[in-house]
């Protein structure tokens, strides 16, 4: 047995050397003795490729004894020929099941850790300790007797904390060696079986890619010498003779001290070392700069190179896109050039996270083959996603997250349009808990609530959202009713009817599906992963029933170590073909063929990353541990060393050509600083290749290198037509990108957007006119309600994306302010036909009355309507008592105005239109198209003179205090009332020919006011002060003979109203506080509306979907818009402008509209 080091820097042909080694052996010798290359987990597939690749032509490993492996493999090899297989060796999901068990078995006898044990995190925290301690050889016991051997040395809290951390780790020793070992235990057994493990008799042990082993390994290592005839060891360092912690080859120089120290003790003969630093650097040879790169980075002093650099590089970019985009780009142009293949290079980031989705997305345009080389978390994949909201879904009452997050899992047979039809369904009438297991649904479908009589298209959709509900919820209830049974569930239970609902839904041959459609589309990656998540999730079943398979457990608690032995598990893949390039983490690089490496995302903070504290023992509590010979894992400070090492591999990774780049703001914008690698790249590089790509402008001599692939040269060319635009396009653009458009419009793919390119130059978001034919059939429909009008009015694009392309805003289940507004309106509607079947006037209705009637109005209406939301809980059943109150507040006030004057009503919600009370008002808005208004008035009153002449009063109920703006009946939105007069004064009947008059259009508020007061009050102080502010508003006729019609106070001089804002003098004049217009004033207005119903028809029914709002002082058409996301209306933008509506006087609108009229 012998023990001999290879030595040598980054470059310098270490790992080939001993291949070339291991070659001559196994060809040459005929021992057939095996020869074992030890190496980390993470580099197995690259040497085993390396290894197939030596012997792939001619020379043969004739009796197979080459063999690259990681300790895992090499336990499994020996534990096969020695045995030692009797107990199960878990993984760390099941380490983290133990953990997380014997962390609630100790939990009421932890002194620090009693209330954060429970803390998300705290497992994962402890698993990682006793990993530790496992590692350096301290058990439960050596840990007591470091407390009881520390007496004043170490601090309370570091004493309290190393009794918890005894208590979990005695627990869990406990817990895993009555039938499991862990990996940790697996390297400890590993070494007690060595020796009498005949199959290593005389092996040849090379050991590399590792620059540092815990005790444990140590003592494996011990064994392996012992053992082997002869042990090489492969480390990248200068000399080892340097001492202390200087620099980045400090760890695996103390690495190579501590090996020796082992043979000096063992009696193992340590050969001469073979030092290839002496030679010139193999990997850089013809390649000065990298060769000064690697001699001098960490040097000091340093030699400056004063050349101009051509193989090392630096880029600044303006935020990751752009930094990934310009890599992508040069690559596709040397791939065309011929100067690399795909396998040539290498991207490296210290954070790959950061980029992983960028890359995906940009190589995928520019058809560039790739690798991700990373693990990702299990957790993130559909199918665990999918299991764990199976598992929630009963402790979570069924609810919509944990419901829809299972159906949009993929894996299911729903459409996406079932899908969203149920969702829609259930998130508006608020489905959850048993809701889902109710045989038939017959809730109300959305924007439908009110209407008592259900539609057949209504009744058809609920049937097809009844037979998707049965279909999902079919394996849901099976499944939830073995959860549910009485008695107590075993793990073991709970596992099989997880398995059992799996195959209830076809899971696994859904699995295979989206398997062969991953690898028909050509993503190999992704197949393999989704392969990966089945056997995590075998895995994990297994795990859980072998671990506490019969120990009975809540649902809950059996989720929570679900989703703990989740986090544990991590998916791997192998580079799917040879020709691709690797992107990969700095730590995990190891392609050895890389010719152009790019360092990508070196910025301050990220590479070189800055060590931290981590873990339940500070940098403090390891240093006094430290002090007492406790050896353990290396603090924050020598982790700094560690990665200054990783910065040095990495620049020192390339043959070739270096490219470090780094952006200047994050992915939100942050700026970031340049790494310390970067500048220290400039000191060692007086003329280092620099250059900037966050300036702007069009540089010819860049423009060539612009075009490659396709799609991503077509998308460029459009950038810069877009930067030539505000020129001439002839002089404002390169002649190459003149070639490149012509290129594209010759292609018959290409052609027809590439000509919409131009067109599209002068881009704006407005809209102007769509076909009449087109917006016909959108609209479908001739008839037109008067609110449709005025929200045309107020801006035609909002219209037409309501009407005409359907859109509507999600129902939610909530009582909104519009949901209030209908609910009022529908119980006073109730109400005030009940009360006429009851032959009661309003002016005959008493108080007690109109309180048990609306009591009754408001319980009926609830109960008619399957899960209203009013029922659905203590807080809205409250909100049900309060409208009690607020509507029966109204009603009051509503009798009281009516008893203040002469009118009655006379019809409540009178439709006018087709076949109704009414006929529908037409309007021919162009020779032969006619568009009917249609409409439903809240309430009109009638009353008779003693001159035999009917006045017409229509009142409408609103939620606020609304008024009528003559400025906003000029610009079309507001013209309701004003319409519904019209269809009357048109088209009612005349008994007797009895004339009809009109006298107000008034809106009456809804509402339970509160009174303010600076003094005490009577009762009936506060009615009239209520009564005061229901003043109803709106167009009054300015006739003294209606005016005291409608309230019999104004029959006397010197009076106001109560109910309507008019008032006479002392000489029985209207004051000029009377809001109203005359007769005549009322016909040019009438005349008005009739021309700019007119007018706003032909302009809708003509095509205009302008985006153009309307603003005045006190409105604002996009204010409470909720089509704006759709529009982008911006008035920063080219046409996106308000149109002003001006405060003028009322006079002086109707002046305006008499001129119109004429």
């Amino acid at each position: 047995m012998g023990v001999r080091f290879i030595l040598g820097r980054s470059g310098c042909g270490k790992t080939e050397y001993m291949l070339n080694e291991i070659k001559q052996k196994a060809v040459l010798e005929e021992e057939k003795s095996p020869i074992i290359i030890l190496i980390p987990e993470q580099y197995t597939y690259e040497m085993e490729k390396r290894v197939s690749n030596m012997f792939a032509s001619g020379a043969k490993d004739k009796y197979m004894r080459v063999r690259p492996m990681g300790l895992k493999t090499l336990s499994d090899l020996v534990f096969s020929y020695c045995g030692n297989l009797s107990k199960v060796g878990i993984n760390a999901a099941g380490k983290a099941i133990i953990t997380h068990n014997s962390i609630e078995a100790v939990s009421k006898d932890l002194e620090l850790f009693s209330k954060s044990y429970a803390q998300p995190g705290f497992t994962t925290a402890i698993s990682d300790m006793i990993s530790e301690l496992k590692q350096f050889m301290i058990t439960p016991d050596r840990l007591d007797e470091i407390i009881g051997e520390s007496g004043d040395t170490l601090p309370e809290n570091l004493i309290m904390k190393l009794k918890d951390i005894a208590k979990i780790y005695r627990e869990f020793e406990k817990k895993l060696h009555e039938d499991y070992v862990d990996m940790h235990d697996r390297v400890v057994m590993l070494t007690e079986k060595i020796a009498e493990c005949s199959f290593l008799d005389d092996m040849d042990l090379y050991i590399d890619g590792y620059t540092s082993f815990t005790p444990n390994q140590y003592e494996l290592l011990k064994e392996l010498m012992k053992k082997a005839k002869s042990t090489t060891f492969l480390f990248t360092m200068d000399s080892p003779f340097k001492t202390g912690y200087a620099d980045y080859f400090a760890s695996t120089r103390n690495t190579y001290n501590r090996i020796k120290d082992i043979c000096e003790k063992e009696g193992i003969k340590v050969e001469k070392d073979v030092n290839l630093c002496n030679e010139n650097i193999k990997r850089f040879i013809g390649n000065e700069e990298l060769q000064h790169l690697e001699r001098y980075y960490n040097s000091y002093p340093y030699s400056i190179y004063q050349k101009k650099t051509e193989k090392i590089r630096i880029r600044e970019y303006s935020n990751l896109y752009n930094e990934v985009e310009e890599v992508a780009k040069e690559i596709a142009n040397d791939i065309i050039d011929g100067r690399y293949r795909y396998k040539d290079i290498t991207i490296a980031a210290r954070n790959i996270d950061s980029y992983e989705s960028l890359v995906k997305s940009i190589f995928s345009e520019y058809k560039i083959p790739f690798y991700i080389n990373k693990k990702s978390e299990a957790k993130n994949n559909p199918i665990i996603t999918m299991i764990i909201s199976v598992l929630e879904m009963k402790k979570r009452r069924y609810g919509y997250e944990t419901m829809f997050r299972y159906l949009k899992s993929g894996l299911l047979d729903f459409t996406e349009d079932e899908i969203s039809l149920l969702e829609n369904y259930v998130i508006a009438n608020g489905i959850s808990g048993n809701k889902w297991f109710e045989d038939v649904w017959e809730y109300r479908l959305p924007n439908s609530f009110y209407e008592y009589e259900e539609s057949e298209e209504e009744l058809e959709t609920k049937k097809r959202i009844n037979d998707i509900k049965n279909r999902v919820i079919a394996p849901i209830k099976r499944f939830d009713e073995k959860l549910s049974s009485k008695n107590r569930k075993t793990v073991e239970d709970i596992c099989r009817y997880l398995y059992e609902f799996l195959e209830d839904i076809n899971i696994f041959e859904k699995i295979e599906n989206t398997i062969d459609i991953l690898r028909e589309k050509g993503m190999l990656e992704s197949a393999a992963r989704y392969s990966q998540v089945w056997n995590t999730v075998s895995d994990l079943l297994d795990q859980l029933v072998e671990i506490m398979g019969d120990e009975k457990i809540s649902l809950e608690r059996f989720i929570r170590i679900v989703n703990i032995a989740l986090d544990e598990y991590e998916l791997k893949t192998i580079p799917p073909s040879i020709d691709q390039v690797t992107v990969t983490e700095v730590d995990r690089m190891n392609n050895p063929n890389t010719k152009h490496l790019y360092l990508i995302g070196t910025v301050d903070g990220v590479f070189p990353m800055p060590s931290k504290e981590n873990g339940l023992l500070s940098d403090s509590d390891r240093g006094k541990l430290s002090d007492m010979n406790v050896e353990l894992d290396k603090d924050s400070r020598k982790r700094v060393f560690e990665e200054q090492f990783l910065v040095y591999k990495a620049i020192t990774a390339t043959s070739d050509k270096l490219t470090v780049s780094y952006p200047i703001a994050d992915s939100e914008g942050k700026t970031q600083r340049a790494s310390i690698i970067i500048s220290r790249i400039k000191k060692l590089f007086k003329y280092v290749d620099i250059k900037s790509y966050f300036l702007e402008g069009v540089y010819e001599e860049e423009d060539l290198k612009e075009v490659n692939s396709k799609i991503p040269t077509f998308n460029t060319m459009v950038d810069k037509i877009k930067e030539a635009a505000d020129k001439d396009f002839e002089n404002g653009i390169s002649d190459i990108w003149k070639d490149t458009y012509e290129y594209y419009l010759n292609d018959d793919r290409y052609n027809d957007i590439t000509k919409r390119i131009v067109e599209g130059i002068d881009f704006t978001n407005q809209f102007e006119y769509v076909d009449e034919d087109k917006i016909k059939e959108l609209y479908n429909s001739k008839t037109i309600s008067v609110s449709r009008l005025e929200k045309y009015a107020s801006c035609p694009f909002a219209y037409f994306i309501e009407y005409g392309m359907k859109a509507k805003d999600r129902k939610e289940y909530l009582f909104t302010a519009p949901d209030v507004g209908s609910f009022v309106h529908k119980v006073i509607e109730n109400y005030s036909k009940t009360m006429h079947k009851d032959g009661i006037t309003w002016h005959e209705v008493d108080d007690k009355y109109i309180e048990l009637r609306v009591s009754e109005m408001v319980d009926e209406l609830i109960a008619k309507i399957p899960g209203f939301i009013l029922e659905s809980s203590p807080k809205y059943k409250y909100l049900a008592h309060r409208l009690k109150v607020l509507i029966t507040v109204s009603i009051k006030i509503i009798a009281d105005q009516i008893k203040q004057g002469r009118f009655e009503p006379d019809d409540y919600e009178v439709e006018f239109g087709k076949k109704r009370k009414y006929p529908s008002i037409q309007v021919e808005y162009k020779e032969n198209e006619i568009v009917e208004l249609i409409g439903k008035i809240d309430r009109i009153d009638k009353y008779i003179n003693e001159e035999n002449k009917e006045f017409v009063r229509i009142v409408d109920y609103k939620w606020g205090k609304n008024d009528i703006n003559l400025n906003d009946v000029y610009y079309g939105l507001q013209l309701q009332l004003l319409v519904y007069m019209d269809a009357i004064l048109e088209g009612g009947e005349i008994p007797d020919n009895i004339p009809i008059k009109p006298a107000a259009m008034l809106y009456s508020r809804m509402d339970n006011p509160i009174i303010s007061r600076s003094t005490l009050v009577d009762d009936e102080e506060v009615k009239r002060r209520i009564i005061e502010s229901f003043k109803m508003k709106g167009m009054i006729i300015k006739d003294l003979d209606i005016l005291s019609y409608m309230d019999k106070a104004l029959e006397e001089p010197k009076s106001s109203s109560k109910i309507i804002k008019a008032a006479r003098n002392k000489d029985g004049s209207l004051s000029k506080g009377t809001a109203g217009v005359t007769d005549e004033q009322f016909e040019i207005i009438r005349a008005y509306i009739k021309k700019s119903i007119k007018d706003l028809c032909s302009d809708m029914m003509s095509g205009n979907i302008k985006i153009e709002p309307k603003k005045s002082n006190d409105k604002d058409s996009c204010r409470f818009c909720s089509y704006s996301s759709i529009c982008q209306f911006d008035t920063a933008l080219k046409n996106n402008c308000y149109k002003v509506i001006p405060n003028r006087t009322s006079d002086d609108v109707i002046k305006m509209m008499e001129g119109d009229v004429k």
